[in-house]
This record gives structure tokens, C-alpha cells and sequence, in this order.
């Protein structure tokens, strides 16, 4: 028996470290990368096409490019001489029209605060400790509120500021959270609406699930800006954003009905049984057991549904409402930035990638915490 096994009693060895290359970056690389001859090829080929694609990006982006200095393209391009980057000056320039749309410039404070507010109510809705506090659970609920009276004012001393002049990324947050928001209680109760034994709740529900799932929702928002109106009492004044945000919101609920509807269908029966057992009514089974259950298994696609949704507020361009890309566009049709399209586009994307990749991101979280199954 060797001096060292001698120090510790039988069973309270510690741990020895793994083999060297069975964990880390080694491993992981072998795993994921290197593991047969065809991933080996294709690692190698990925590798390749990044190094053509990424350094000139990197050099047209940000080495080569001209931010301040320039008043137009044509000085962008004076100021860069023979290299040929990007002119991100247009964005400097346009910032606050990218941002505000045309809110008046001495009422922007109002949009901030209610950028702060907004940014805080979506961390009480994520972070489960600060749910927790009723206080602020009550902060989270009362936010949004306050955002809709700061930012449309004609109350409490506030100048009016009509919805034509909201643009840039406060209208792709005002369209986007609006409908994540406002769009899930009403597909929870479409869902179970569906697969009622009722009748007349699962006939109205599925007509109106497979008719909204049926049409574009570039013809909705024509309906909301155009039709609609024909349908409206004479001199009757129905805001066109409104008439957007509603349209917004139906069509995000159908779409996530049907994401919900197949969690419920994934539900063992013996879980209905279990708590028809205990006693339970219909809605407590469906709040407690049930519902919980179903809306875990469907995360996947329930933020699959708000991402496609957030990304579709570009579509209101079409009617009239300037969003970034509605800004942008309007920008480089004047002479001074003509031509800059390219910028534009790279600019749009990194923005909306941030926040779809951010709720990308919190949804595995989410799945991961919510993982009852057992580890491999």
C-alpha cells in the first residue's frame, strides 16, 4: 500500500481531475467540430468563408468609415479618398429622427422617461426575485400606464402630441411590446376557447384562428389603414396606430392559440385525471396543473411568434407610419445621403438582431430553469 493511499481513509479520496482533453475547449472542439472526416471538411470550409467575409466587413464597418465630419455622402467620400468604407454619418445626423420619429424636440424627455420605465417594467417581468416584492410587482403594472400618458400627453399639464409624429424605434416599441404583451392573455383564452367542449366557444374561436392565420399580415394592416374606415360612422376619427396596434395584436394571437393549443394537446390525460381526483374545478386544473404545463412546453414557439412579430413591424412602412426603416428610407432619398442603402440595412439588422437575440436568449434560459426532466 503506497504512502499516499495511505493518508486518506477508504472512500474519502478526493476527486482526481479528469483526463487531460476530456473536458474543456479541447473536447468540446473534437465533439462539435472535428468529429468525423464530413465535419472536419465543413469546419475547415466555415472557417474559410469567414475569413473572405469578416475582415473586409470589419475594415468596411469600422477601420475605413467615416461617422463625424461629413454633411453628406459626397464628403463621406472626399473625407475617405481611396478607401471605400462605410458613411455611418447619416446615422449620426438622423440619430434622433431614428429614435423619435418627429416628436417635438422639446418634448423628447417624455420618450426617454418613458424608455427607462419601459426597460424597468420588462426586468420585473423577467427577473422572478423582483416579481417577488409586491411593491414592485404594483411599479411593474402602473409603468406602462404612466408611458401612455407621457408619451401621448394633453393631460396633466402635458403638450398633446398627435401619433402622426411618432416614428423611429418609440414606434417599433410602442407596435412590438404592445402586441408581445397585449397578444398572449388573449391567445391563452383562444386556445382554451378551442379545445372547449362547448360548441359555440370552439366554433367562434377556430373561425377566427384560421381566418387570421389565413391572411398576410401586410392585408390586415391595409384593412386597419384603408377598410376599416368604411366601416366607421361618418366624421368618426379612429387613430390609424390604434387601428394598427389592434390588428398587430389579433394577428400575434392567433399564431400563438395554435402554439398553445399544441402544449395543451402535449399534456398526458392522466394530468386532467389527476386533477379532476382532487377535486379541482375546470379553471383551477387549467390555472394550477394544466396551463403552467402546456405554456412551458410551448416557450420555444411562443418567442418564436414575439420575434417574428417584432421583426413584422417593419411592415408598417407600407402604410404610412415611419419606423427606422420608414426613417432611413426617407433619408437616403434626399441628394445629400442617396446611395447609402447598404448602411442603412446593416444598421437596421444589427438593431433589430440585438433584441430578437436578446429574447432568443432569455427563452433558452427560461427553458433550461423551467427543465423538470432528468440530467444527462
Amino acid at each position: 500500500m503506497s504512502t499516499e493511499t495511505k493518508k486518506y481513509p477508504v472512500g474519502m479520496h478526493p476527486a482526481l481531475p479528469p483526463p487531460s482533453g476530456s473536458v474543456g475547449p479541447v473536447r468540446w472542439m473534437r465533439d462539435n467540430l472535428f468529429s468525423s472526416v464530413s465535419n472536419t471538411v465543413l469546419t475547415f470550409l466555415g472557417l474559410y468563408i469567414i475569413y473572405l467575409v469578416v475582415p473586409p466587413f470589419i475594415e468596411w464597418a469600422f477601420i475605413d468609415s467615416v461617422v463625424l465630419g461629413a454633411e453628406s455622402r459626397k464628403e463621406c467620400l472626399k473625407i475617405m479618398g481611396e478607401d471605400r468604407g462605410a458613411c455611418w454619418s447619416f446615422v449620426y445626423h438622423r440619430w434622433g429622427q431614428f429614435v423619435y420619429g418627429f416628436y417635438p424636440m422639446e418634448e423628447r424627455w417624455r420618450v426617454d422617461v418613458s424608455f427607462v420605465l419601459t426597460a424597468l417594467t420588462i426586468a420585473i417581468v423577467l427577473v422572478e426575485k423582483l416579481r417577488a416584492i409586491k411593491a414592485v410587482l404594483i411599479a411593474a403594472i402602473l409603468f406602462p400606464v404612466i408611458s401612455f400618458f407621457l408619451i401621448t400627453g394633453g393631460s396633466f399639464g402635458l403638450a398633446e402630441v398627435p401619433t402622426n409624429k411618432w416614428g423611429g424605434i418609440l414606434l417599433t416599441f410602442i407596435v412590438g411590446l404592445t402586441g408581445i404583451f397585449v397578444s398572449l392573455p388573449i391567445a391563452i383564452v383562444l386556445a382554451l376557447s378551442r379545445i372547449s367542449k362547448l360548441p359555440i366557444f370552439s366554433f367562434f374561436a377556430t373561425i377566427f384562428i384560421e381566418f387570421i392565420r389565413g391572411v398576410p399580415l401586410i392585408t390586415l394592416l391595409f384593412i386597419a389603414s384603408t377598410l376599416l374606415s368604411y366601416f366607421l360612422p361618418p366624421g368618426s376619427n379612429f387613430d390609424l396606430l390604434l387601428r394598427v396596434l389592434i390588428m398587430v395584436t389579433i394577428f400575434s394571437a392567433a399564431y400563438i392559440a395554435e402554439v398553445i393549443r399544441g402544449g395543451l394537446a402535449a399534456i398526458p390525460t392522466g394530468q386532467y385525471e389527476a386533477a379532476d381526483a382532487l377535486g379541482l374545478s375546470y379553471w383551477q386544473s387549467m390555472r394550477l396543473i394544466i396551463l403552467p404545463q402546456a405554456l412551458k412546453i410551448s416557450i420555444p414557439g411562443i418567442v418564436g411568434s414575439f420575434i417574428g412579430l417584432f421583426k413584422d413591424t417593419t411592415l408598417v412602412v407600407i402604410i404610412g407610419l415611419l419606423d427606422p426603416l420608414g426613417i432611413g428610407m426617407a433619408a437616403i432619398a434626399t441628394t445629400d445621403w442617396a446611395g447609402l442603402s447598404t448602411e442603412l440595412y446593416v444598421f437596421i439588422g444589427v438593431f433589430f438582431f440585438i433584441f430578437c437575440f436578446g429574447m432568443s436568449r432569455y427563452s433558452l434560459h427560461l427553458e433550461k430553469k423551467l427543465n423538470t426532466g432528468h440530467k444527462q
